[in-house]
């Protein structure tokens, strides 16, 4: 029987917005190293912290998370995934890890040998440099974040999470008319923004009573992004995203995204 390879059209995508242009027959390459999708339970880790990595990993749906387990069995999440990224490109260079990627919700991934990708990589001077171009964002993510974490307020850092989500969720075509998906915890979210549960479940009613979200059963419906832009001070270039115009719903604004390009 013929090993199916994934559907890789969101990392292609992603791939995109790098300057130069790749070549389909690098594109085949790259969906060739890849094996079979496989499923990925709540709560399961699919990279080890400490591991040798010999494998890296593409998220097909879902949510990850990159966190730091510490020894007392406290744990800092210090980004989040969503589908059509490669989560663990940088393993390439590395001879261990120092996080755990664990899967926030039901995930599908599919994973390539670190041999395959490393002859991928040489072989294919185009495709390695728009690589390096995901990690070299992926870098520039985590640096917002530490901006975001340690010079903004409770509600500014919430906002801005929310903003990044819709933007990297839109990117990939998981966003309806401001409406998306983020199936995840208070007590994460608080995780994630260095927040109590009890904390975050007051910003997002501020955001709530401030006409500026609506967040449902994990859904959330951006009722006004501009405004929302403005509480987290969320001016998306690090995301290295190709704004396009888009209509916020409730209000028929033009987004932030478009606004400011």
């Amino acid at each position: 029987m013929q090993e199916r390879h994934p559907d890789i059209a969101m990392l292609r995508h992603k791939l995109s917005h790098f300057s130069e242009t790749v070549p389909e027959d690098e594109y085949d390459a790259l969906a060739a190293v890849f094996g079979p999708p496989v499923f990925v339970e709540r709560g399961e880790s699919f990279v080890v912290q400490n591991s040798r990595p010999t494998r890296c990993s593409l998220l097909l749906s879902g949510f990850a998370g990159r966190s730091v387990l510490l020894r007392g069995g406290d744990e800092q999440t210090t980004a989040i995934h969503v589908a059509g990224d490669f989560v663990d490109l940088h393993a390439l260079l590395l001879n261990s890890l120092d996080h755990r990627i664990v899967a926030l919700t039901p995930c599908q991934i599919a994973t390539a040998n670190r041999r395959s990708l490393e002859q991928l990589i040489a072989a294919y001077p185009k495709l390695s440099r728009a690589l390096w171009f995901l990690t070299v964002v992926d870098a520039a993510v985590h640096r917002r974040w530490l901006t975001v974490l340690g010079r903004r307020s409770a509600l500014g850092r919430c906002a801005h999470l929310v903003c990044e989500m819709h933007a990297r969720l839109d990117d990939v075509g998981l966003v309806d008319n401001g409406r998306f998906r983020l199936p995840l915890s208070q007590a994460r979210i608080g995780d994630m923004l260095a927040l109590s549960a009890v904390h975050i479940n007051r910003v997002i009613q501020d955001l709530r009573s401030s006409g500026l979200l609506t967040w449902e059963r994990g859904t959330v419906t951006i009722l006004d992004f501009d405004g929302l832009a403005a509480v987290g001070e969320f001016e998306p270039s690090y995301l290295q995203i190709s704004p396009r115009p888009r209509v916020d719903a409730g209000h028929g604004r033009r987004s932030v995204l478009t606004a400011i390009a």
